[in-house]
């Protein structure tokens, strides 16, 4: 199953524990995302192997495996070795449906954080929503219409082979699979395919991103529970061609634990999309200006005790460190400010508790949104210094502040 779409959710600033905090004052570049085992970067955006992968894998080498006994009795074990090919093949083709939504995002000037086979298919986490309906809409159906285009590349093979074979049966069954997973994935539900189209849709009607979005996730949510319900009964009633004098109850078990399966990822998928476009929806919400704390300038040399005075009779909640010409140099952290007891603050200098200011730590009060987020992850720390245009001091902006924030956009309810 594909999840392609815009599943990489904005983060804040890392705070303190970060593993790419900055060291000695030197902001670290993030690291990377993991998910598994790293294939290679093609177009440059890293392609993961999840560990669910390999038992899915196996699963599809047993259960192939046991076909071909049927139809190639003579490969005898090697049937398995076949059934690990048709396995390896099929999964090449979930990569060629996942990038061909990677192309196609890049083609947009969206970034593509990674791709991720997994245990029902890949995913393509595209870190940013399309600017216009017809854009989404083009984005979800290359995926689709890249693994027809399989389906009639293996189907064509299969002219040029003799029926029966091993080459015959594998390209059979590579057809076989790239028609199903093109006709799943354009279901018309989120988190699927069909489901981005869908809301492409409802967005070029309504005029609104969030009214496509939610129809679309809860036609994925009724799809789900159909799944659940639907697929025991097509399986027992022979809905697949089934003879129904032949299914065992473990195979009932088998389609059963399938169907609850796929209604959680499909289910799970669609409330995913719900909250995430919620949180877009609020995205704009979160301003530096607002967030912001109002901060007191003071020398390296001032007391705590006397710099937290100052700021009390201010009304400000932060400390910058200021050189003799009042140039900003380093920002108090709030947590080093805690950890002094009390009777020792007078004896301790602001500058013992500071972290000095990089460039990545200098932001605009101007920045909202998802370029303030993109900001902070791209110079993770726990305090950053806010100015103005003119370059004067506005104040502190604290990590903590934005992940309430973005924690209450997250809770509240769409308009």
């Amino acid at each position: 199953m594909d999840e392609s779409g815009d599943s990489g959710q904005p983060q804040p600033g890392a705070g303190g524990t970060d593993p790419a905090a900055p060291e000695n004052g030197k902001p670290q570049r993030p690291r990377e995302p993991g998910g598994g085992l790293l294939m290679g970067r093609p177009f440059g955006v890293p392609v993961y192997v999840a560990p669910s992968w390999f038992l899915v894998a196996a699963l599809i080498t047993w259960v192939f495996g046991g076909q071909l006994d049927r139809v190639l009795p003579e490969l005898g074990t090697a049937r398995y070795l076949v059934s690990l090919f048709f396995a390896i093949a099929f999964y090449a083709s979930v990569l060629v449906h996942e990038l061909a939504h990677t192309v196609v995002a890049l083609r947009y000037k969206l970034p593509v954080r990674r791709i991720q086979l997994q245990f029902f298919g890949g995913v393509s986490e595209i870190e940013k929503e399309s600017e216009t309906p017809g854009r989404e809409f083009v984005l979800a159906f290359v995926g689709p219409l890249l693994s027809l285009v399989l389906a009639g590349v293996f189907y064509l093979g299969m002219k040029f082979v003799e029926p029966g074979t091993v080459p015959g049966v594998l390209l059979a069954g590579l057809m076989i699979s790239n028609l199903i997973v093109a006709a799943f994935n354009l279901l018309p539900g989120l988190p699927l395919d069909g489901g981005r189209m869908l809301r492409a849709v409802v967005w070029k009607i309504t005029g609104r991103p969030m009214s496509g979005t939610v129809a679309a996730a809860w036609v994925g949510r009724a799809l789900a529970v159909s799944v659940l319900i639907g697929l025991p009964l097509l399986t027992q009633t022979g809905g697949f061609g089934n003879n129904t004098d032949d299914i065992s109850g473990m195979d009932t078990v088998t389609d059963a634990l399938l169907a609850a399966i796929l209604c959680a990822i499909i289910w799970t998928g669609a409330g995913n999309s719900l909250r995430m476009a919620r949180l877009r929806e609020h995205l704009p919400e979160l301003r530096a200006r607002t967030l912001t704390r109002r901060a007191v300038p003071v020398e390296a040399a001032t007391p705590l005790s006397e710099a937290l005075r100052r700021a009390n009779e201010a009304g400000a909640r932060a400390l910058v460190v200021v050189d003799g010409h009042g140039d900003p140099k380093a920002v108090v952290r709030e947590a080093a400010i805690g950890s002094v007891p009390e009777h020792r603050r007078p004896w301790v200098a602001v500058s013992t508790l500071a972290q000095d200011l990089t460039d990545g730590m200098k932001i605009s009060v101007e920045l909202s949104g998802e370029t303030l987020l993109d900001t902070l992850r791209a110079s993770p720390a726990t305090e950053y210094l806010v100015l103005e245009e003119t370059g004067e001091i506005y104040g502190v902006l604290s990590t903590a502040d934005v992940e309430r924030a973005f924690v209450a956009a997250m809770a509240r309810p769409a308009a």
